[in-house]
């Protein structure tokens, strides 16, 4: 089988290479024309998500007036696909997709701010130490959001299909672990515990990540609702 693992291991390196290229090639979109670059990401992944979470506040506020919980189960549900497609699409990985849900969530919640003043006459900035945590909280849900979408698409489309993939020698860190759980066993059979040690690791970790962000959403999201 000494082919086909060859194989295997030429095609997790030609991903892993795709996606430094990947990038490579973002870093050189946004020095070649960085207006350009900008107008467009943030077209589509900040004022295209702000202008829904908008509208979602306007109708759960103001023409239906509703309870804010419907509100806030849309500000996790409407950030996640843009997260998602900025990853499939324009190959934003995780830190890009924080900073493009911190904006989203900035742009989204000053504008509804800017809402509830024009129509009540208040004012646009919180006014006690209350107010100015639930707003944090909430423009924290909203970007967690955004970031659970984004690592989700990357867990999915990368690191499971490596693992599924993946039959070569395991890593030193996985042997290790393996000798840990017992050495008095043959070397093929040391070789698989190690194999499933380190497919372990690897899903493992983004997956606790995507379970993390979300419940950070969710939480931050519906904390300020129940909290009262």
């Amino acid at each position: 089988m000494p082919v086909i693992t060859e194989i295997h291991e030429t095609v997790l390196e030609l991903d892993r290479l795709q996606r430094q290229l990947d990038r490579v090639n973002i870093s050189l979109a946004l020095f070649d024309r960085p207006a350009r670059f900008l107008f467009l990401n943030g077209g589509i992944y900040v004022l295209l998500p702000s202008l829904l979470l908008l509208a979602a506040h306007y109708l759960v506020t103001v023409t239906l007036n509703v309870s804010p919980l419907y509100l806030r189960i849309a500000s996790v549900i409407i950030p996640m696909p843009f997260g998602m497609a900025a990853f499939a699409l324009s190959k934003i990985g995780y830190r890009g997709a924080f900073g493009l849900g911190a904006l989203t969530a900035a742009v989204s919640v000053t504008g509804m701010f800017a809402v509830v003043a024009y129509l009540d006459g208040t004012s646009m900035v919180p006014e006690t130490a209350r107010e100015w945590r639930e707003t944090i909280e909430y423009g924290l849900s909203i970007t967690l959001a955004f970031l659970t979408g984004n690592i989700l698409v990357i867990l999915v489309l990368f690191i499971l299909p490596s693992t599924i993939a993946s039959s070569g020698k395991p890593n030193a860190a996985a042997y290790r672990i393996a000798r840990m759980l017992g050495q008095h066993v043959g070397r093929e059979t040391m070789r698989r515990r190690a194999r499933r040690i380190q497919d372990l690791m690897q899903t493992v970790g983004p997956l606790v990540g995507v379970l993390a962000t979300a419940a950070g959403s969710i939480y931050t999201g519906l904390k300020g609702v129940f909290g009262h």
